[in-house]
């Protein structure tokens, strides 16, 4: 069982095998759980970053991405699965919002219909603050309570990677709880993906429209990576520790394989990207899905 990598499960290109996967959590999670909230958040967010919701256009930025979201939606379902297997009382409706959350917490890159400037990625400085935004108007079109919008709101602002966590007042330890568990599902989802050295470029552009991220050149996000991964694990050492035995807990329970896979993917990369660093031009060495051929290519004749 050695061999097994966390991108042996679901095809990850697929919205619908990553839905699929996640009911087949959720209903060992709790049998009785009402999908349909989750369901209809699932099926907007799809038509939005598609192009096909009301006033929007479609997602344009390449790293922040619909595959990112259903990245983080399923990295947050494994936590949830977790945190139940660990005796923790969460509520089902508590478990809908968190998702619904997850589902929602980049929009802000999302481009209203008018809006034709550039792309998404204009909006990273504020992105968090848009997100949590339309996740507002959502949940009031969509039945979702006062304190439902206010705990969904406060777990999307923990995305933030620049937020002080002692400076956060929740509207209740739920909503704290959740919060933490989103920032790290997002974090995880992002370095233990398979493409993850590659799709730096797709950031790299990102931050450089956006005037943000202090990179001199494609090459110094990778070598900048290498703090990104231990920021990484003191944010979620310090403000969510419960995760590697939440995902151990999930992957014995699901999959009867006793190890985080999230961990060992991204240790996997991490230790190939030192590699690569000590060698000219490292781009030549991350060849998975073509990207970085794709993107070099695209470049050259901008």
């Amino acid at each position: 069982m050695n061999h097994i990598q966390l991108s042996s499960f679901v095809n990850m290109h697929s919205p619908d095998a990553v839905f699929k996967e996640t009911r087949s959590i959720l209903s060992l999670a709790s049998p009785e759980f009402d999908m349909e909230p989750v369901e209809a958040a699932f099926s907007t967010t799809v038509e939005l970053y598609n192009g096909n919701y009301p006033g929007y256009r479609a997602c344009n930025t390449e790293y922040h991405d619909l595959r990112h979201i259903t990245d983080v939606f399923l990295g947050m379902t494994r936590l949830i699965h977790g945190a139940l297997l660990d005796n923790r009382k969460i509520t089902d409706r508590h478990i809908a919002i968190g998702l619904i959350a997850a589902l929602l917490h980049d929009t802000g890159y999302i481009q209203e219909e008018w809006d034709t400037e550039g792309t998404g990625a204009k909006y990273t400085a504020t992105h968090v603050k848009r997100s949590a935004d339309f996740l507002e108007s959502y949940g009031s079109e969509n039945g979702l309570s006062d304190e439902e919008i206010d705990m969904g709101r406060s777990m999307i602002f923990c995305t933030d990677v620049a937020l002080d966590f002692s400076t956060m007042t929740f509207p209740s330890k739920n909503a704290e709880f959740f919060g933490k568990m989103l920032c790290a599902a997002d974090l995880l989802a992002q370095i233990a993906d398979r493409t993850y050295l590659e799709k730096l470029l797709f950031l790299y552009y990102e931050f450089r429209e956006c005037g943000l991220g202090g990179f001199k050149s494609e090459e110094d996000i990778l070598r900048q990576t290498i703090g990104f991964y231990e920021f990484v694990d003191q944010r979620i050492e310090e403000n969510f520790v419960e995760n590697d035995r939440f995902m151990i807990l999930h992957f014995a329970s699901r999959w009867d394989i006793h190890r985080n896979l999230y961990h060992e993917s991204i240790e996997n990369q991490r230790n190939y990207l030192k590699q690569v660093l000590n060698i000219a031009n490292p781009f030549k060495h991350l060849r998975r899905d073509g990207i970085v051929d794709k993107i070099q290519e695209r470049e050259m004749h901008l």
